[in-house]
């Protein structure tokens, strides 16, 4: 593999904007997706949760910063536990009949 092909983590002012977008959206899912906000949501929550990762493992980096992303990461991790906790109940809930 040359040094052409190697992967390169993209810098940490990309991650962090991308991660803002995604938390923008997870605000405010979009009226016209093939999926319930729900589901946008929760899909939305894990990419989330994945960027932060990487960041916070981004080695540019500084030692104020990863603390930080290493909160909301955790805040972020439980949030998905949560709702994926709460879809899962919904799915197990049957359904009623008029």
């Amino acid at each position: 593999m040359s040094e052409d092909d190697e992967l390169t983590l993209p810098c940490d002012q990309a991650l962090i904007a991308c991660t803002f977008a995604l938390m923008t959206a997870y605000a405010q899912p979009a009226a016209d997706a093939r999926v319930d906000a729900a589901t946008q949501r929760r899909l939305i929550a894990r990419k989330v949760v994945s960027n932060l990762f990487f960041l916070r493992e981004h080695p540019q980096l500084g030692d104020s910063m990863r603390r930080v992303v290493t909160q909301v990461h955790q805040h972020w991790r439980l949030l998905v536990e949560q709702t994926e906790g709460a879809g899962r109940a919904a799915d197990a809930t049957p359904a009623r009949l008029h």
